[in-house]
C-alpha cells in the first residue's frame, strides 16, 4: 500500500477524497484531521506524514468537506467551527479504515491541527476502543468541550512559544484532562510553526507519541 490516491469515502450524503500512504504492513494508522479552512494538501500536515510513515506508519489525510461545503465556507468561515460535522466526519474516516485490511487490526492515532484537534479529541473520546493516541498541533482543545475531561487516549499537546493566545488557552483548559497527556511549547515557535526547525520539531515529536502507544498495540491485544 505504498501509495493510495484518490481514496473516497463515502459520508452521508458527502464524499470526502483523500490520500492513503505508508507501508504494507504497518504499525498503525495516523489519521490527519485538519482545520480552520485547510484541507488534505496542508503542506506542514504533509510533511510531518512523510515523518510519521518514515516511522513505519500509514498515514491518511482527507478532506473533512466536500467540495461544496468547502466552497460554503470559504465564503462563510462557518463550518471549520462545526466541531460537531468535522467530529462525525472523523469517526466516519475511522469507522472506514478499520473496516479494511490491513487497518482491521491495528491501532489508530489522531493527528490534529487547530479546530481539527477539536474533532480528534471529539471522536477518540467516543472511541477509546479504536483511537490509541492522539497529537494536537496548534490546536483549539478548548472547542472539545466536556470531550476534554472524557478523552481516555493519550494526548500530546504542541504550541508555538509565540502563539500566546494559544499558550493562555492550554494553560487555562488543561486541567481538565484526565488522560496521560504531554505539553509542549516550542521555543521561537509562532502559530504555524513557521520558524527553521519548528514544524520538524513537531514531527519528531508527533512521530515519538505514535511510536509509544500505537505501535505495540494491536486491536484486541491487552
Amino acid at each position: 500500500m505504498d501509495r493510495s490516491p484518490g481514496i473516497s469515502i463515502p459520508a452521508d450524503g458527502a464524499t470526502l477524497q483523500g490520500d492513503l500512504e505508508g507501508p504494507l504492513d504497518p504499525r498503525g494508522l495516523v489519521i490527519f484531521v485538519h482545520g480552520s479552512g485547510s484541507s488534505r494538501f496542508s503542506a506542514r500536515n504533509r510533511a510531518v506524514a512523510r515523518v510519521v510513515r518514515d516511522a513505519g506508519f500509514a498515514t491518511l489525510l482527507a478532506d473533512l468537506l466536500s467540495p461544496s461545503e468547502e466552497a460554503l465556507d470559504r465564503m462563510t468561515s462557518a463550518l471549520r467551527f462545526d466541531i460537531p460535522l468535522l467530529a462525525e466526519r472523523t469517526r466516519t474516516m475511522i469507522g472506514w479504515c478499520a473496516s479494511r485490511p490491513p487497518f482491521a487490526a491495528v491501532p489508530i492515532g489522531l493527528f490534529g491541527a487547530s479546530t481539527g484537534a477539536a474533532a480528534a479529541i471529539v471522536a477518540a473520546s467516543t472511541q477509546p476502543e479504536r483511537v490509541r493516541a492522539v497529537v494536537s498541533r496548534g490546536g483549539r482543545i478548548d472547542l472539545a468541550g466536556d470531550h476534554l475531561a472524557a478523552l481516555d487516549a493519550p494526548l500530546l499537546m504542541l504550541v508555538g512559544e509565540n502563539d500566546e493566545p494559544l499558550v493562555e488557552l492550554h494553560e487555562r483548559n488543561i486541567p481538565r484532562l484526565r488522560c496521560a497527556h504531554r505539553y509542549v511549547v516550542i521555543p521561537g515557535a509562532s502559530h504555524l510553526f513557521e520558524e527553521t526547525g519548528a514544524l520538524e520539531r513537531v514531527a519528531s515529536l508527533a512521530a515519538g507519541w505514535f511510536d509509544e502507544h500505537l505501535a505495540r498495540k494491536r486491536i484486541g491485544s491487552t
